[in-house]
């Protein structure tokens, strides 16, 4: 379990080929320094475990599921990821309970900058976007942030039924994570609200 606050915006040092799936080693003293192997790590909102360590750098194993239904497969030498350690009883919840398991890829849809500031657009698919609310909380890569506008989008041609949301990023935000260089177009981690996720099942139980 995690809380969406990032610690680190860490450098990918290497992807390897393992198996089906590909061995992932960032560098981040800070990380490095408080893990252990087999602890969990969220990257990019994706919970790994940690299976090497070597100084500064931590390696990680991610499957072909993973690298297929999370932008980790868009990953190279020199990407930069978000990195939070997972949460211990008595810390802190700063954010909101975030589990690691990325629901969607979802894409960036629009950016207005607001001074320092910028409010992000993203499109996501019918069934993510019933499982927010303005006011609400969502996890983007792995950030947890505040949901300003939920929008239902009719049937376009070339583009899934789906919805689009937005958030007002402050400059901190901006600075410390991945989503200070994201374009129009990339593709980013989504993962809805968890309480969310139960409330919908029960209603669709009832109907």
């Amino acid at each position: 379990m995690f809380t969406g606050l990032v610690q680190s915006l860490a450098e990918v040092v290497s992807l390897a080929e393992e198996g089906p799936g590909v061995r992932l080693t960032v560098r981040d003293a800070l990380i490095a320094g408080s893990v252990a192997i087999g602890d969990s790590v969220c990257i990019n909102g994706c919970c790994l475990t940690v299976v090497g360590i070597e100084g500064d750098a931590v390696a990680f194993q991610a499957g072909s599921e993973t690298l297929s239904r999370t932008n980790l497969g868009d990953l190279k030498a020199g990407s930069r990821v978000n990195l939070e350690p997972s949460l211990k009883a008595g810390d802190q919840l700063g954010g909101h309970y975030v589990t690691g398991h990325v629901d969607c890829l979802g894409v960036v849809d629009a950016i207005e900058p607001e001074g320092d500031w910028s409010k992000y657009w993203f499109h996501v698919p019918a069934i993510q976007i019933r499982q927010m609310a303005s006011k609400g909380s969502v996890a983007v890569d792995g950030v947890s942030l505040t949901l300003v506008d939920v929008e239902d989008l009719p049937p376009v041609v070339g583009l899934a039924q789906g919805g689009r949301f937005s958030v007002a990023l402050i400059p901190h935000t901006l600075g410390v994570t991945t989503l200070g260089g994201r374009k129009v177009g990339d593709h980013v981690n989504i993962e809805t609200d968890v309480l969310a996720k139960y409330v919908e099942r029960q209603l669709a139980g009832r109907q």
